[in-house]
């Protein structure tokens, strides 16, 4: 609060003559404490004397509420109480003239409300941001300073001035910023007066920082949908912060498409998985929106909803007996453009037609039918297939089924005979004579009883079919005998002649010794001749 009225005019000219012209004598007032600082509705004793060895009046000029608790011959103690703003007092006696003494009496208290103004919601990272602690009372003001604090971190101080103080500090914002806390404190600092430091602080307040690219977020979606289909749409933004606090909103016309998010660090990505429907044909505005803070950015893409049926290809007949007249037909909506298998290319026509006279040769044959429409300047394109059964009776010819078969025992060999027909007719080949079944299609090794000659009859409800089949085995029992008679005559030959050569060598050694011994045993028994 603000200090209060001015005392009274009188005391304060009384003290002023009090001050100018001393007393007779030397007679001095004095005051004790000459100073003194309380808590506002505090009280204080203050003590008035006087140098005065005469009886004297004493008193104390003041507004505030006092009594008198002591005295003496030349003092009296008075107590002030409820003590509510700064006050100056004077302390007078009269001794032959009235002499003065001045008090100053500070009340201090501390502030009532610490706020910080409301921050905004958001605050884009860059920007220079002004806030503003308000304090509202507080005394001694030139003792109290305002305080701004990030966390516990002080940012700036500044002097409380007014009532209330509004104080303003400028923060530029970063991005390490976002979710901190910021609050307002202030400082009454008494030490100087012999007393303690007194902070009050507000409530904190939680600032949210956000960047938004200016680039519009980028659409990846098809051009063309066909309608009663599911199609996906993403839409992506990079460089957004925090991405996870970022709304995002994809719409096509004006229904909003429910959509997953996903957050990656500093990227966003929302995906809508639609179905197209009939009454969304022609050409609607897909847009994708993200949010943050009080920013967005936008950006919107023209898509193309078709219908587009397949074409109709019918048969007149799918299933016919052989040589029977089948009409095969292509038909579209308009605006589209079909072709025939069958029918020369070329030919740009919404319907189209041909017969066949319907052979062996065309069972299972499968005609198409392609349809041709442009959307939004892309060529579409649809088929349609079906296949024609033709029934015809069994047929068993040479190229399926040989007639003569040449193999050598022992070889393995498969035998093909294969009959054709709709119904697949069912074969058996039956030996004459013996009436013996004969294997098809199995892979053995051939044995000369299967040679004969086989009759091969297809069946199916379409009719029966024969054929003849002839098998032969070559086997050359003979020559494999002479052949080993032959090997063995030989081995015998050469053991034969090696043992004769072998005794010989023996005898014709044995010989030789023996002559070699004779004739030593002759040189032996013949005498000397004499000298």
């Amino acid at each position: 609060m603000a200090p209060g009225p001015a005392a009274p005019a009188l005391p304060a000219l009384l003290a002023l003559l009090g001050a100018l012209l001393p007393g007779l004598g030397g007679a001095q007032t004095s005051v004790d404490p000459a100073e003194a600082i309380i808590p506002r509705g505090g009280s204080v004793q203050v003590n008035c004397s006087t140098s005065c060895n005469q009886t004297s009046i004493f008193g104390l000029e003041t507004l505030l509420t006092k009594k008198e608790v002591a005295s003496g011959d030349n003092w009296v103690l008075f107590e002030l109480s409820d003590v509510q703003e700064d006050s100056k007092l004077i302390c007078f006696s009269n001794c032959h003239e009235q002499t003065m003494a001045p008090m100053h009496l500070t009340v201090y208290w501390f502030p009532e409300r610490v706020e910080l103004a409301p921050l905004p919601r958001w605050q884009p990272v860059g920007e220079n941001l002004t806030m503003t602690c308000q304090v509202a009372g507080g005394a001694p003001r030139t003792n109290l300073t305002v305080v701004l604090l990030r966390g516990e971190e002080e940012l700036s101080r500044q002097p409380a001035v007014g009532e209330p103080a509004e104080v303003t500090f400028t923060v530029a914002v970063g991005r390490e910023d976002h979710l901190a806390n910021f609050s307002c404190r202030t400082d009454l600092d008494l030490r100087p007066r012999g007393l303690g430091l007194f902070q009050n602080s507000s409530a904190p307040r939680q600032l949210q920082t956000f960047v938004l690219p200016e680039t519009p977020p980028r659409l990846a979606t098809p051009p063309i949908v066909e309608v009663g289909t599911q199609w996906s749409v993403d839409c992506t933004l990079d460089g957004v912060f925090p991405a996870s606090e970022a709304q995002v909103h994809l719409a096509l016309a004006e229904e909003r498409l429910h959509s997953t998010v996903l957050y990656n660090k500093d990227s966003l990505l929302a995906t809508a998985n639609v179905k197209a429907n009939p009454e969304d044909e022609g050409t609607q505005q897909l847009w994708c929106e993200v949010t943050l803070g009080d920013k967005n950015r936008r950006w919107q893409e023209n898509v193309t909803f078709y219908s587009f049926p397949a074409p109709n290809l019918t048969l007149s007949e799918p299933e016919v007996s052989e040589w029977t007249t089948v009409t095969v037909e292509c038909e579209a909506p308009a605006g589209v453009v079909v072709s025939l298998s069958g029918l020369p290319s070329g030919l740009a026509v919404p319907r189209a037609q041909f017969q066949l006279n319907a052979s062996a040769a065309d069972n299972r044959r499968s005609f198409s039918c392609s349809a041709a429409l442009e959307v939004a300047g892309h060529m579409l394109q649809k088929n349609q297939t079906r296949e024609l059964h033709v029934l015809y009776g069994p047929r068993l010819d040479q190229r399926d089924c040989p007639g003569n078969w040449t193999w050598e025992e022992g070889s393995h060999q498969t035998l093909k005979c294969q009959a054709w027909g709709n119904p697949v007719p069912e074969l058996k080949c039956h030996r004459k004579g013996d009436d013996a079944l004969l294997p098809i299609g199995d892979l053995r090794p051939v044995k000369r009883e299967v040679a004969g000659t086989y009759l091969c009859q297809a069946r199916s409800p379409r009719g029966e079919i024969t054929r003849e089949v002839v098998i032969n085995v070559i086997y050359h029992q003979n020559n494999i005998l002479i052949i080993i008679l032959v090997t063995t005559i030989v081995i015998l030959g050469t053991v034969s002649v090696a043992a004769y050569l072998y005794n010989r060598q023996r005898k014709i050694q044995k010989y030789k010794l023996q002559k070699a011994q004779e004739a030593a045993a002759m040189k032996l028994n013949t005498p000397a001749t004499p000298p």
